[in-house]
């Protein structure tokens, strides 16, 4: 039986995530498998990857062979360094404790790019949020120009029209004014009087 360590695929569409599985090479994708040892969900940024070290080096030295991706996530993870490591130990070119000091400095290193990686994302994320909260600013500063140049308009034609208005009633009153005398003039029998004396 060809073993495989390979990936099933679960979740969403456009939104995968794999479970790390050994499995039959002649097993359907995401059908049977004899061990689960891990996830991997490659949506986050770096990729989250959890992972039975121990398991996965076992079934690596038994002979089974890993997918692509799965061959670059047991890299990623230390579990192909820690199989070189161990045929050096078994060959007699390094000791137990030699292999050991040299993955731990190879893990330390590779946490601490992961850990850079990480950082270089938050601060890319908080500079692409001050952008857009300023070009947002930028937006509602447009609109609220926009708005208040609408406003001062309607308030001037609005003035405008009262000032006509005041003028037109101003006019009328006056025209009252000067037809109110002479029909006083008609109407009142002492003028009248006067004027025919």
């Amino acid at each position: 039986m060809a073993t495989r360590i390979r990936l099933q695929r679960f979740g969403k569409k456009n939104q995968p995530f794999y479970s790390i599985v050994i499995a039959d090479g002649r097993a359907p994708r995401d059908g049977r498998f004899i061990e689960k040892i891990g996830t991997y969900n490659p949506l986050t940024h770096p990729a989250t990857i959890t992972l039975n070290f121990e398991r996965a080096l076992y079934w690596v030295e038994v002979g089974a062979s890993p997918s692509e991706t799965v061959r670059s996530i047991l890299k990623r993870e230390g579990v192909m360094l820690m199989k070189h490591l161990r045929g050096g130990i078994a060959k007699g070119a390094l000791t137990e404790n030699e292999a050991q000091r040299r993955f731990e400095a190879w893990k330390q290193e590779k946490e601490s790019k992961i850990n850079n990686l990480k950082r270089e994302a938050v601060e890319q994320e908080r500079k692409e949020s001050k952008l857009r909260l300023e070009s947002e600013s930028k937006v509602r500063e447009a609109i609220a120009q926009k708005v208040a140049a609408k406003y001062q308009a309607e308030a001037q034609a609005e003035a405008a029209a009262q000032a006509e208005a005041e003028a037109a009633t101003e006019g009328e009153s006056s025209d009252d004014v000067q037809t109110e005398e002479p029909i006083a003039e008609e109407n009142n029998p002492e003028v009248k009087e006067d004027s025919a004396e």
